[in-house]
């Protein structure tokens, strides 16, 4: 008789009964993730009236891996992209709920007399809201269009971010068992330094090569590589010291923002189901009924605050973001429930031996309990809001309202914020940048070098010749590339801003001169490294216009890479405007609309209906060009749409059924108009990205679509350049878009 291997007979009996709990969580129309729980619980070794898993340390193998593909598939979703976009509101409200509650968790388990690790780790299990659990909610619940739902998935987005942190700073606590404020910053900064040059490298290299090798990827060959370049990370992200689910989310981040993205997504689903469902099953292996029936008060206790205090925390900080009380509420109801990462930090006490055995089945049981609430907290978010808002003073609900507008309205921004802004970022990027090429060089392909060529002398300045070519288009960047033009051409017309502003120049020129000095010392010895800068300094001079060169062409695919899913999702999505029959027209918003009074924001015509506002005018005398996202519309308001017949069509039924006139402006007197205008090679805008060329301002309008070798985009991204023989389209004012056109360098 042939022996089966044990690990095949506890897989064997996982899935069959975690298939069978699955079942009839499904037929109670529950989340499978308690199925999951269930089914661990009864083949555990603390419950024995089923069969037993053997061996438990392999299954736990399949729960790392389960971890790592979990980690994989949530970074898919993440996107650094979709961070930029969630703005302020969602980061300042995740920030506030994130403190309140890592603090919260502390004293909470100090109240109940835990050890000192207990209450840390405590604190990062219910500071973390489950995106699975509210996703799955939402569409249950049909609310993933309303515009609280839309800060919510903000909120979670950051929070993806934080726990990442979280992980991070929880094992430097674990490890040294102290507070180390100096080694805890070292390890934050560790972190951020890896991440920045983690997502720069990989930005510019992996959609290249997708890109080079897509006619070979079928399904098949895409899963396998998209699989090698998680574990890849994986490796260089416990190499680097971090934890293996850090490097699986990362570069799930990075395969976000390619063209495959989602065809990834689909191919890693059955992978992830699989390990993850092995996860969570070993989850519910380490639950003790025994340990549940003693800590029942501390479950509830727990399970009570965590409630009030995310629900309280999380309206208290979308508030201060300067949204209005209802979205706060609503957002507040949906996020009462914790889950995967919870999950993982739990996990994590336990790998590094710091917790008690009480907490991790402590976790999962809150975790259960809030999962199953969930529904039923985001249902009472309106009876909530009611009760509220008929309690609050008469004061209060005036001054809530007059900060949440006065919040949402304040968009512009001084010069100097710009250019200071800009100066800062630029200087932390390429310092990253910088750095990490010296440390590769120097730390590893010299040894490399020596290590090939034994014996032979020359392997330093070889590995530092090519340390420099790699280096330099990067140090050119820094110490000379423009930053925000328009904004510094301003700020030097006013001679009393040209000193502060030769002095940024000099910080960085200064910074390319330590970073060289630096680039040397790594090299060679301080008497051949002094006279090295002088000579590189030469070169530098030189070579100026070619390294110039080298890096636009280095800059140009980076953004072409970051932003190539958004175009070809508009190509595929006939989104661009071939076959250009899109024309103005102007429509008034009827009393009684159903959008009446509603932010741009919310209403989302262009995600709906494919139209663009480029003008609202109200009144005889007041208009609005270009209007931003936080702007409402109001009965009487005239809108100045760009878009296609079709379009209109979609427009008139979404925002007002019973209208049936859409009034084209045939008369020649329009306010606004769309142009097309061909970039030449001595244009102003030429070399410039479309927030840096100011069209938004020098016309009152937006750029609507670029045609760029027979490939067009409509609503392309701010960061894309403009280039030689681009047809761009725009919808302002006629005037000032014929003078703009007229401009030259």
């Amino acid at each position: 008789m042939n022996h089966l291997p044990h690990l095949i007979q506890d897989l064997a009996l996982l899935l069959i009964v975690a298939g069978i709990t699955t079942l009839l969580f499904k037929k109670l129309k529950q989340p499978v993730v308690l199925g999951y729980l269930l089914a661990g619980l009864l083949v555990g070794p603390k419950f024995s009236l089923f069969p037993n898993v053997t061996e438990i340390d392999n299954i736990r193998v399949w729960a790392d891996i389960g971890v790592i593909f979990l980690l994989f598939t949530l970074g898919l979703e993440f996107s650094f992209k979709k961070l930029i976009k969630v703005g302020g509101p969602a980061s300042i409200t995740a920030l506030i709920e994130v403190s309140a509650m890592l603090g919260i968790g502390f004293l909470l388990g100090r109240a109940l007399g835990w050890p000192l690790m207990d209450c840390i780790f405590l604190g990062g299990i219910i500071s973390i809201s489950s995106t699975t659990i509210i996703l799955r909610s939402f569409d249950e619940l049909g609310v993933k269009s309303k515009r609280f739902a839309t800060l919510v998935f903000g909120v979670l987005i950051v929070e993806d971010l934080v726990a990442v942190v979280l992980l991070v700073l929880l094992s430097t606590i674990a490890v040294s068992r102290q507070f180390a404020g100096m080694e805890m910053l070292g390890s934050v900064l560790k972190l951020a330094f890896f991440l920045m040059l983690w997502f720069v490298a990989g930005i510019f290299f992996i959609p290249s090569l997708l890109s080079r090798i897509q006619k070979h990827l079928n399904d098949e060959t895409m899963l396998i590589v998209s699989l090698a370049f998680c574990l890849m990370m994986v490796m260089l992200a416990s190499f680097a010291g971090f934890s293996p689910a850090l490097g699986a989310f990362i570069m799930g981040s990075i395969l976000a923002e390619t063209t495959q993205a989602e065809r990834i997504e689909h191919l890693i689903q059955p992978v992830k189901d699989l390990f993850g469902a092995v996860f969570f099953i070993s989850v519910g292996m380490l639950i003790d009924p025994q340990i549940l029936a003693e800590y029942a008060l501390p479950i509830g206790v727990i399970t009570i605050v965590f409630l009030i205090a995310k629900t309280l925390h999380v309206t208290i900080g979308a508030l201060i973001a300067g949204q209005p009380l209802k979205t706060s509420i609503y957002a507040a109801m949906s996020m009462g429930q914790i889950g995967e990462f919870s999950f993982i930090i739990a996990t994590l006490g336990l790998t590094l031996n710091v917790t008690s055995n009480f907490l991790y089945p402590i976790a999962v049981a809150v975790s259960a309990i809030t999962t199953f609430s969930t529904p039923y907290m985001i249902k009472l978010a309106g009876p909530l809001y009611t009760f509220t808002e008929k309690r609050l003073p008469s004061k209060w609900r005036k001054a809530l309202y007059r900060y949440s507008n006065g919040a949402q309205t304040i968009t512009a921004a001084s010069d100097w914020q710009i250019v200071l802004r800009t100066f800062f970022l630029h200087i932390l990027l390429f310092s990253v940048i910088i750095i990490g090429i010296i440390v590769l060089f120097a730390n590893y392909f010299q040894s490399y070098i020596i290590a090939f060529m034994p014996g032979m002398p020359g392997g330093s300045a070889i590995a530092a010749i090519t340390c420099f070519v790699v280096l330099s288009p990067f140090l050119w960047a820094l110490m000379m590339r423009k930053l925000q033009p328009e904004a510094f051409s301003n700020l030097w017309s006013n001679r009393r801003y040209r000193g502060p502003l030769i002095f940024l120049r000099m910080v960085r020129v200064g910074l390319g001169i330590i970073y060289v000095s630096i680039f040397m010392l790594s090299f060679f010895p301080f008497r051949y490294a002094f006279g090295g800068v002088i000579i590189l300094a030469g070169l530098a001079i030189l070579f100026s216009k070619k390294i110039h060169a080298f890096y636009i062409r280095l800059e140009n695919r980076f953004f072409y890479n970051f932003n190539h899913r958004e175009m070809e999702a508009a190509r595929q999505n006939r989104h661009e405007l071939a076959p250009w029959d899109a024309h103005i027209a102007q429509f008034t918003l009827q009393p009684g609309s159903p959008v009446a009074g509603m932010a741009l924001e919310q209403i989302a015509l262009r995600e709906k209906t494919g139209v663009n506002i480029a003008m609202i005018k109200r009144g005889d005398y007041y208009t609005i060009p270009a209007p931003d996202r936080y702007e409402k519309i109001y009965p009487g308001d005239t809108l100045f749409v760009i878009g296609t017949d079709e379009q209109f069509e979609q427009l008139k039924k979404h925002i007002d059924p019973a209208a049936d006139t859409l009034q084209q402006d045939e008369d020649g007197k329009q306010e606004v108009v769309l142009k097309k205008i061909t970039i030449s090679n001595n244009s102003a805008l030429a070399g410039k990205n479309i927030r840096e060329s100011g069209i938004r301002e020098k016309t009152n309008g937006l750029v609507v679509g670029i045609e760029r070798r027979g490939r067009r985009m409509l609503n392309p991204e701010s960061t894309v350049v403009f280039e030689d023989f681009d047809k761009v389209w725009i919808v302002g004012d006629a005037k000032l878009i014929t003078r703009l056109e007229e401009s030259k360098n």
